[in-house]
């Protein structure tokens, strides 16, 4: 190494740092999960990361190295392919995820999702990681989609083992997904940067030229301008008899081609077929594309070596010298030479059995025209990749779209290869792409055999719109297709109308849609299509559950899971979105082991087959269930998997939705205090925009919720009446109490009893139309607040355990859990055995908060634990330690002064008032001032989350 000495020096220690254990977050201890060596081309990128692969060695770590080339980017996961090709084949073996990790360590395809493969490739290192483990991605600025995705997944959700993954790249190449991973996994301290600049001149002189008149040294380091790669080709060009004057005003790239003059034609013949195939150039693979003999081939091999032109790497594999040399002699090579190059290693990767992908990047590069045969490469390839890799998927369906004939016999399979582009394109997140693609074959005239594909078309299409948040687009786009001339088939119309259901309560309400899902329902059973009365069903159970017209909702319900349960798995491969449907309707009608039931069976058909953008949906269902019923752990790990693949998917719109969703497990998740619950709602609220539908309600909703909790009720009622619009018309009518909740608590918390009465009057009305138990628990804790507030203890205690029972009938644990901890104070205060039964509320919402992984309802059972275990003693033994200015300060507060108005009657600072009462909370163990007040009357204080 010349020079980086302090590059060295940072690499130094972070391998000292290995083999600490990663915590939460990936780095623990200060070790970060990744390090990003970026810089120019030539700067010494790969020079540095070899040192370090040297020195991990040196301290007992097992190192895997693996690259991304500039020609072969839609080659799925090739840098972690080539990586994992060195690791251990007993520690393969023995990885419980190794089958679903195929697709990274040989390109065998398995039919799963690209989430699940890239949750297992984490799993894979986790399970190398036992010991040290370094795994080296260079020149990732040519890294397919596919890999890029896996990265970040990985940067999101670090290894929690001894892995370091180290990313080369060149800063002004690197797409922009690659630099806000990294970026993003800066700020979180998972990544560490090392940028490497120029070498400065001394460290050239010295490392370099030591030999070399120091004025020819110095004009060449300033020709090189400090770069390595570029200095040591004016170096070798200058010992090769050229003048130093020529060499100060010749490129680099001018340089390396120069090299190439000595060569014979065989020779330079051989450099450009290695140029050709990149990491492919194995030795057993350059006579068949050559055409010559072993001897032969064997002779030039040894020349180009020893000039450094080529070099062996990993498992007998031939590059050239660097990089920039390849892309130089690649371009230089003739258009019909490179051509016919791929097309001989296409045919010899194909005779050995090679991997499709392999096999599809030589058809692609051979092609000069339409070849039936290079397209099926291509289009099997893209099948393959549909799943793990839709990227590539998208593109090789691209290249043999660019080459498909446009004649009639070739219309319908252009219209199935665009189809097929389109869903692609769609789950890699180009859903405008996808959308645009779909526009154009719903244009193309109607196939002989039939309308199927324009109506899968305009579904999907419709599905795009919905993702993009364009749902009266897609309203409008379905309404024309059923109305058309000549009308839709049965079958297509079944198809129509059940996106149609499902679109349109997203844009307007459900009631809009009733007539046409009655009649879409009809239409399914005339055909006797058991498949379309189910999913049918579900839209009109979930429409109806969401209005809040629980009674037909529940009918509804009941006759599609009685259909739905008595069909097979393989019948209901089409039915991963009903399903999905299904439990969300059960979960607002709190059926909850229903709800469950039927979302794991969706997840596990989805996950077979492949339908992946139905996968947040399932598990948010599953998430949603396991709040209410306090499992919080895993509710949080199934929001985090939802999250990632919205992200994949790129809509906002899900994504919104999937954030909301997880803030509200955080909430309930996260001890008092933490900021994450809070800012994940604030993400969602901004990925849902300017949008007024069901999804962005939610997300208001839930910020509202996250600021309440985080001692901010004046932000959390903005939030809910932003989130219900006029009259509140726009909260989801099925859980419109639970949301007012939020409403009356800050109303309380900001002694505003008016208002708080009122939101807790509607709350009990829109809870006895819906006769749901959760939610009728929600409006009588609403209703709670008012008595107590009032000094009505008894009245406040009776709602609180009402709420307790109520909660309890549903199996809904964690509202259980915090209708008991709010009322067991006031349990306590009371008369008779009122200690004893506060102490029993207590405990049994202490017991299942702490069962369910609710440190939120932990922390307030531990904030009211002390109130409760005092409560015998009244009132007096807590005031009487307060002093005589803080009795005089508590009074002024009973008396409903601010502290503005205590300062002005005392002659005192606001300031010192607040330190006064911040004394008198921290003396009497209550929260508020409502509390305080209740406390100065005599009467029990109740627990508060604001202060």
């Amino acid at each position: 190494m010349v020079g980086r000495q302090a590059e060295l020096g940072q690499l130094d220690r972070l391998l000292g740092l290995l083999e600490r254990p990663a915590g939460p977050g990936g780095n623990a201890g200060g070790r970060p999960a990744v390090l990003d060596v970026s810089g120019e081309a030539g700067i010494g990128k790969s020079r540095l990361v070899h040192e370090l692969c040297l020195r991990a060695a040196g301290h007992g770590a097992k190192v895997l190295r693996g690259r991304a080339t500039e020609y072969e980017r839609h080659i799925p996961f090739q840098p972690f392919t080539d990586a994992l090709a060195d690791l251990d084949s007993e520690v393969v073996a023995s990885c419980p995820a190794v089958v679903e990790a195929a697709p990274l360590l040989s390109g065998t395809p398995f039919l799963a999702d690209r989430f699940s493969l890239h949750r297992a490739a984490a799993a894979l290192l986790t399970h190398a990681g036992s010991s040290p483990l370094v795994v080296v991605l260079d020149d990732m600025h040519w890294a397919d989609a596919a890999s890029l995705e896996l990265l970040d997944h990985l940067v999101r959700h670090p290894v929690r083992a001894s892995v370091l993954l180290v990313v080369a790249r060149r800063d002004r190449q690197t797409p922009a997904p690659l630099a806000a991973t990294l970026t993003r996994g800066t700020e979180t301290g998972v990544v560490r940067r090392v940028a490497l600049g120029p070498l400065g001149e001394r460290e050239c002189l010295e490392g370099f030229t030591p030999d070399l008149d120091r004025a020819q040294a110095v004009r060449l380091f300033a020709a090189s301008e400090g770069n390595p790669l570029y200095l040591l080709t004016l170096l070798q060009a200058l010992r090769e008899g050229a003048s130093v004057s020529h060499l100060s005003t010749t490129g680099l790239g001018a340089l390396l081609l120069h090299e190439l003059t000595p060569l014979t034609e065989s020779q330079r013949r051989l450099v450009e077929v290695v140029a050709a195939l990149g990491d492919h150039a194995r030795p057993g693979l350059l006579g068949p594309v050559t055409g010559r003999e072993e001897a032969g081939l064997a002779a030039d091999l040894a020349v180009l070596t020893r000039r450094d032109l080529l070099r062996t790497g990993p498992q007998g594999r031939l590059t050239l010298r660097h990089p920039v040399l390849r892309s130089l002699v690649h371009e230089g090579t003739d258009p019909w030479l490179r051509a016919e190059t791929h097309r001989r290693a296409a045919s010899e990767l194909a005779r050995v059995g090679a991997p499709l992908a392999e096999r599809a990047h030589h058809a692609e590069r051979s092609l000069s025209g339409w070849d039936s045969d290079a397209a099926a490469v291509l289009t099997e390839a893209a099948e393959q990749a549909a799943h793990t890799a839709p990227a590539s998927c998208a593109h090789w369906l691209e290249v043999v779209l660019g080459q498909l004939p446009h004649t009639p016999e070739h219309a319908v399979r252009r219209r199935e290869l665009m189809l097929m582009r389109a869903r692609a394109l769609g789950a890699c997140g180009q859903l405008r792409a996808s959308r645009d693609l779909l526009h154009q074959v719903i244009a193309m005239p109607d196939p002989e055999n039939g309308t199927a594909s324009r109506a899968s078309a305009v579904v999907l299409c419709a599905v795009m719109e919905r993702h993009l948040g364009q749902y009266s687009e897609a309203v409008a786009l379905l309404r024309r297709e059923l109305h058309r001339d000549p009308e839709p088939s049965p079958a297509d119309y079944v198809e129509l109308g059940l996106e149609l259901g499902s679109s349109a309560p997203h844009d307007t309400s459900y009631p809009t849609v009733r007539s046409d899902v009655a009649r879409t329902l009809a239409v399914a059973r005339s055909l006797g299509n058991e498949a379309g009365v189910a999913g049918v069903l579900t839209v009109a159970a979930l429409g109806e559950a969401y209005e809040g017209e629980t009674a037909v909702a529940s009918d509804f319900a009941q006759q599609a899971a009685a259909l739905v349960d008595s069909l097979p798995d393989d019948d209901l491969r089409g039915l991963c979105e009903p399903l999905a449907r299904l439990g969300w309707a059960e979960a607002f009608l709190e059926r909850f082991a229903d709800a469950e039931r039927h979302a794991d069976r969706g997840l596990a058909i989805a996950r077979r087959t492949g339908q992946l953008h139905l996968l947040p949906h399932l598990l948010l269902c599953k998430a949603h269930v396991r709040v209410q019923t306090c499992r919080l752990a895993s509710a949080v790990e199934l929001s985090d998997e939802a999250e990632d693949i919205a992200r994949g998917i790129g809509s906002d719109e899900l994504l919104a939705f999937v954030l909301a969703t997880k803030a509200h497990a955080l909430v309930a998740a996260c001890p008092l205090g933490d900021p994450r619950p809070l800012a994940v709602a604030e993400e969602a609220v901004a990925a849902a925009g300017l949008g007024a539908n069901w999804w962005a309600s939610i997300a208001w909703c839930m910020l509202g919720y996250a600021a309440l909790i985080n001692g901010d009720p004046v932000r959390a009622r903005e939030a809910l009446l932003h989130a219900g619009g006029p009259d509140l018309r726009r909260l989801q009518p099925s859980m419109r109490p639970l949301f007012l909740e939020i409403l009356v608590t800050s109303a309380v918390a900001e002694g505003d009893l008016d208002a708080a009465g009122g939101w807790a009057e509607r709350a009990r009305v829109e809870a006895e139309r819906l006769d749901l138990p959760a939610q009728r628990a929600s409006a009588l804790r609403s209703q709670a607040h008012i008595p107590h507030s009032l000094g009505d203890t008894k009245a406040a205690a009776e709602l609180f355990a009402e709420a307790a029972r109520e909660s309890a009938r549903s199996g809904a644990a964690f509202w259980e859990a915090y209708s008991l901890l709010l009322g067991a104070p006031v349990l306590a205060a009371g008369p008779d055995d009122g200690a004893r039964r506060g102490h029993a509320a207590w405990h049994r919402g202490h017991q299942l908060a702490a069962a369910g992984g609710s440190r939120m309802l932990v922390a307030l059972a531990d904030m009211i634990q002390p109130t409760v275990a005092d409560a015998a003693d009244g009132p007096e033994r807590r005031l009487a330690e307060l002093t005589a200015r803080e009795r005089e300060i508590a009074d002024l507060v009973t008396e409903g002064l601010t502290s503005p108005a205590i300062a002005d009657r005392l002659c005192l600072s606001r300031r010192t008032v607040e330190t006064h009462i911040s004394r008198i909370y921290r003396k009497t163990g209550v929260s508020s001032r409502a509390a305080l007040a209740a406390l100065m009357a005599g009467r029990a204080p109740g627990p508060s989350f604001t202060g």
